[in-house]
């Protein structure tokens, strides 16, 4: 589960995810898509050879029943013990044939955590290489636990405690893992924590807790949005469905997106689906009431424009790329401000801010937040120290990518983030991406002591590097925001454009990135898709070098 924002020692709030608030009006069964026409930084080329398939479901299911087969082969190939049994997750498959199969991994049945992979195969079949969270072998003394399950669970629930957890308990018996993470493979229990968090936030804190010597390994927490009126994003074009008389917030034609109602409780339920008599949703001023539409047009626009995006820019159909929607939730809690991805419901919750009339529903924060659930069904970044930063890096990357995309008049596209939701209450934006640090918090570039920050702010070293990537160090304005990007190294650094810097992030994320990924192995992961989109020689591919050199990755 993860917030929009950060948490300083776990007992104030910073924002980490998207809002989109707003009135919409629909007036046909499945009608329209958006309002808008989607900008990009170059006309339509030729697709690159190593730019993803959009794979048909029949195609996806065949590729990984086909690897599912070829599990025990593939492990001995890759050189795995006897122990080791490999685990299909997903399949990506590139323009030339090159298929990239991401794995989990067993050892003698448990859960090796931090052990997954991903291996690289040739249209012909050959293995080309692998990319492993860890390079450990994998091999403990014994499996037999020198603690007792009730011990690893209590001391999960203190450390949830002592982050100021209400409520808490754990969500299921904790259950025996390897962990690999770091350092050596070690016999563990994981144990997951619920309840909420100090902010009201659900809590899922998974606790790893060595089964030997009872000592705390990791943790970290897993709860990461007819035409209309919006709050945000003015006027829009919104699918909704007639059921008999009725009108419901259903997108039809995204998978069945749904927007739900939580009337400003707490519970896990999805709450009660927004319908209306007459298409008509919100009225583009935000309310305190249970009742009000606003919000959930805001909420429906977002998903349906973050949806757009991915298919549209990758080729991705939905969070999972096989077809289903998310669902999103509005009005969460009283008074809450903050909003968050869960992977486990698969879905978007958003809260109505301060007074209960400042939704946290704008366009990059839905698509922040929705990108949550791509990172979760792809690379799977672990949520704590420098993954959790490229983690959320990702979230404020493409959740960017969709407010361009939208090029929505009422909140045109920026390196902004939470520009229109007020945080603050001062106007600014919650991060910005040409020099992190302008928040009081973020990193502008790489230190050793990046991975000590919470992960919103040691998220900066993956922003700054994406908007370098993109548009390039110095002065200067972008859709009438003014932008001035230093480099660490006093370095000069020509921007390579949106587009392709999105397409570079995005294939390194779903075909290089791990759980364990760390911000070198995110340079070399980003290197290795700019040489298979434009080569090894290629302007892109200096570029990606010089922009992470200027952030001080090497």
């Amino acid at each position: 589960m993860t917030s929009l924002y950060a948490r300083h020692k776990r007992t104030t709030l910073a924002i980490a995810t998207a809002v989109a608030a707003g009135a919409l009006l629909a007036t046909g069964v499945t009608t329209g898509a958006s309002a808008q026409t989607p900008v990009s930084d170059a006309g339509k080329k030729a697709t690159l050879a190593g730019a993803p398939l959009q794979l048909s479901a029949a195609a996806r299911t065949s590729l990984i029943k086909k690897a599912e087969a070829a599990t025990p082969e593939t492990a001995q190939q890759i050189g795995l013990g006897t122990k080791e049994k490999l685990v299909v997750r997903d399949v990506v498959k590139d323009a030339d044939g090159t298929l990239h199969t991401r794995y989990e991994r067993t050892y003698n049945g448990l859960p090796v955590l931090g052990g997954d992979l991903v291996v690289h195969q040739s249209k012909s079949g050959t293995t080309e290489g692998v990319t492993k969270a860890t390079k450990a072998t994998i091999k403990v003394a014994s499996l037999k636990p020198q603690i007792t399950s009730a011990k690893a669970e209590k001391q999960a629930l203190t450390v949830a405690k002592s982050a100021g957890s209400e409520k808490t308990s754990a969500d299921r018996a904790p259950r025996k893992v390897i962990w690999a993470g770091n350092g050596k493979p070690t016999l563990a229990f994981e144990t997951v924590v619920g309840g909420l968090q100090d902010d009201g936030t659900p809590n899922q804190l998974h606790v790893i807790t060595d089964a030997a010597t009872g000592k705390k390994l990791y943790e970290y927490q897993a709860i990461e949005t007819g035409t209309g009126k919006t709050l945000y994003s003015g006027t829009v074009t919104l699918n909704t469905t007639l059921s008999g008389s009725t009108y419901q917030l259903t997108d039809g034609t995204r998978g069945s997106h749904k927007t739900y109602n939580k009337s400003h409780t707490t519970t896990s339920s999805a709450g009660t689906l927004f319908t209306d008599a007459d298409d008509t949703w919100g009225t583009g001023a935000a309310s305190s009431s249970t009742t009000d539409q606003t919000a959930a047009a805001d909420a429906a626009y977002g998903a349906q424009v973050t949806w757009d995006f991915y298919k549209n820019t990758f080729g991705r159909s939905g969070i999972k790329n096989n077809g289903v929607a998310a669902y999103s939730r509005v009005h969460y809690g009283n008074a809450y401000v903050n909003a968050f991805w869960d992977d486990s419901c698969f879905c978007m919750t958003y809260g109505d801010g301060s007074g209960n009339t400042h939704p946290l529903t704008s366009l990059d924060v839905a698509g922040h937040e929705m990108s949550h659930g791509v990172t979760a069904n792809t690379a799977g970044l672990n949520y704590s120290g420098e993954s959790g930063g490229l983690n959320e890096a990702t979230s404020d990357i493409f959740g960017t990518g969709v407010e361009f995309y939208a090029a929505n008049s009422s909140d045109v596209g920026d390196y902004l983030i939470g520009e229109k939701i007020n945080i603050n209450g001062d106007g600014t934006p919650l991060r910005y991406m040409d020099k992190p640090s302008k928040d009081g918090g973020s990193a502008d570039s790489w230190s050793s002591s990046v991975g000590n920050l919470d992960v919103h702010y040691s998220s900066g070293v993956a922003n700054h590097f994406f908007y370098l990537l993109s548009e390039g160090s110095g002065s200067k304005t972008i859709n009438g925001v003014t932008y001035n990007s230093p480099t660490s190294n006093g370095s000069t650094v020509t921007g390579i454009g949106r587009a392709k810097a999105l397409q570079i992030w995005y294939k390194a994320l779903t075909t290089y990135f791990t759980s364990t990924t760390k911000y070198a192995a995110a340079r070399t992961g980003t290197l290795s898709a700019a040489s298979a989109l434009y080569g090894s020689t290629s302007t892109e591919y200096k570029a990606v070098a010089a922009a992470w050199s200027a952030v001080n990755v090497s």
